[in-house]
């Protein structure tokens, strides 16, 4: 008798082939059986009418902090998310020295937007290696497996001292050996990567750029050789690819002969960039090398709110000198007070932040359900304005005094050049990209992306109304076995026998985000967006139900993966190569 059987699913199973009808039987972890017919369960679950997926793996997580206090990790837990990767885009907490902890919140809160205060107070930093760190993961209990890549910007900080802070202090020879025999102790203890930013766009809160900006030839080179030593691990890189970057990381990967994988995205102050990154990943895949781009498959979004990080009238002193009221009190101010509300928008000042969000303010949207994740152009705040002979501020004003001062405005900041999504479509049907770019975790008084595994469900393959939609088979496949494979999770993101059992059971009628709210949950009472969703009827990592209607259900069989996992062909169904 097997452990668990799902009746009657309509599977999608992860590998791109089409829907079907089928029982699926689970026995301890794994997947023992898909059939028209399986043999009886001590439980049993009538999936009638219902999708079932692989559980979605999230390579693109920003949780380095926010998974050593908490086991839940939302908001990626409540869309069907059952494998994490952090460490991403050169920021995280390992290694560290004592008394060095203060450098690498500040650098992940300039990067990444996660205040200092919630940081220092929310992590314990009870290692110093990258291996305690790991061990430290390995020790709590959580609702889904985590992976862990080694950050270049702690790597140079922890080797170089104040001068690894500097992008333009290169390290000497010998402090380049030191750096390459941390990584490659990294990745023998479970590392799943090396991580870098080669972006202008990160800083770190003191306002100083991310220390490996312009890592140079021998500084890459020792590392990248580590990686070939170790046999293991990804790089992966965040990059203008300015100035024949691209190249540049071609030739680490040559160098280490492991995979690269890259954010592609649509940048639009260079809007044809993307097309130009895209076309050398294909080179190099055609030339052997294993190189992906992570894509989104959204706009990356701004949210705009009067508790966000981002809005109009942050810098003006009227918002200023209310900075003691609470969020209520002062929401009910402007809306109680009608010259106030007026000199508000009318009174601007002429700072470099004003001027910032009027060119912002073309592009930005009311956010309200139905949600809209592709605005038409002449819905702006800027278009109603000049169509209404009103001022754009005074408008977005209005929409943000909505529902008592919590209303949110969408400000589609990058992947939007054109005004639709049809980049992010020719993004997701490329067999060289995978997803990614979602930042859960990350970001966390900007945007709210964690969310993105089920709008690109609903969005592309059921509710898109501006162009053609995508077949739900690829989608799925770009979020589970393509993802898990560029990691070398081989054990998971496919539904068949000897694979992981972790899946969805998915009410694709009833599937949607819920509007994003801002709450007060975070470690010294910080603030951060989340996003909720209905439609998961149920959630399974390792074959226990974590998830059932949006609510936790206590179970707890989330791991540590350390490093790349042996395909279910390759071993007994029964081990587990993951630590805990």
């Amino acid at each position: 008798m097997h452990d668990l059987v799902i009746r009657n699913a309509t599977l999608v199973d992860g590998s791109g082939a089409a829907r079907r009808s089928v029982d699926v039987a689970i026995d301890s972890d794994r997947f023992s059986a898909v059939a028209d017919v399986v043999g009886a369960g001590r439980r049993e679950i009538d999936a009638d009418g219902l999708l079932l997926t692989p559980g979605w793996v999230d390579i693109h997580t920003h949780y380095d902090g926010q998974a050593t206090w908490d086991p839940l990790l939302t908001p990626s837990s409540w869309h069907g998310v059952t494998s994490v990767v952090f460490g991403n885009c050169g920021v995280g907490f390992a290694p560290v020295k004592r008394g060095a902890e203060r450098y690498l919140i500040n650098l992940m809160e300039g990067v990444e937007d996660i205040p200092e205060s919630v940081l220092a107070e929310g992590i314990d930093f009870r290692w110093e290696s990258f291996g305690e760190y790991l061990d430290a993961l390995a020790a709590m209990p959580r609702i889904m497996d985590v992976g862990a890549q080694m950050p270049h910007g702690a790597l140079r900080f922890y080797v170089m001292g104040e001068r690894g802070a500097d992008h333009a202090q290169a390290p000497s020879a010998a402090e380049i050996e030191r750096m390459a025999g941390l990584l490659e102790e990294a990745l023998a203890l479970g590392a799943l990567g090396l991580t870098t930013s080669r972006t202008l766009k990160h800083r770190a809160k003191d306002g100083r750029y991310t220390p490996s900006l312009s890592a140079a030839e021998p500084e890459l080179a020792g590392l990248a050789h580590a990686m070939r030593r170790a046999g293991r691990g990804v790089i992966e890189v965040n990059s203008d690819f300015e100035g024949g970057d691209f190249e540049r990381l071609r030739q680490v990967a040559e160098l280490s002969q492991r995979p690269l994988t890259v954010l592609l995205l649509q940048m639009h102050h260079v809007p044809d960039r993307w097309r130009e990154t895209l076309a050398g990943i294909r080179a190099a895949r055609a030339a052997g090398l294993e190189v992906t781009g992570q894509v989104g498959s959204r706009a990356i979004n701004i949210m705009m709110g009067l508790e966000a990080t981002v809005h109009p009238f942050v810098t003006h002193p009227l918002w200023t000198a209310m900075a003691d009221l609470s969020p209520v009190e002062r929401s009910h101010r402007i809306r109680s007070d009608t010259v106030l509300r007026r000199r508000l928008w009318a009174e601007r000042p002429d700072d470099s932040h004003t001027r910032w969000i009027a060119g912002l303010l073309e592009r930005t949207f009311q956010f309200s359900e139905p949600l809209d994740y592709e605005p038409v152009p002449a819905r702006s705040v800027t278009a109603v304005a000049r169509a209404a002979n009103r001022d754009p501020f005074e408008v977005a004003l209005d929409w943000l005094l909505e529902n008592e001062g919590r209303a949110l405005l969408l400000h589609t900041f990058e992947n939007y050049y054109d005004g639709d999504l049809e980049v992010i479509r020719e993004m997701l049907q490329d067999p060289a990209t995978i997803s990614g770019l979602a930042d859960a975790g990350a970001h966390v008084g900007l945007l709210c992306d964690a969310g993105a595994p089920t709008t690109m469900l609903t969005h592309w393959a059921r509710d898109r109304t501006r162009g053609p939609r995508l077949p739900l088979e690829s989608l799925v496949k770009k979020q589970t076995r393509d993802t898990a494979l560029a990691y070398g999770l081989r054990d998971r993101g496919l539904v068949a026998p000897g694979y992981k059992a972790d899946f969805n059971l998915i009410d694709f009628e009833r599937l949607r985000a819920r509007l994003p709210q801002l709450i007060y949950d975070l470690p010294a009472g910080g603030r951060r967006l989340v996003q909720r969703a209905d439609g998961y009827r149920s959630t399974f990592v390792s074959g226990v139900e974590v998830m059932h209607e949006g609510e936790p259900t206590g179970e707890l069989p989330g791991r540590l993966v350390r490093g790349p996992q042996a395909d279910a062909h390759a071993r007994a169904p029964s081990s587990a190569a993951v630590s805990g």
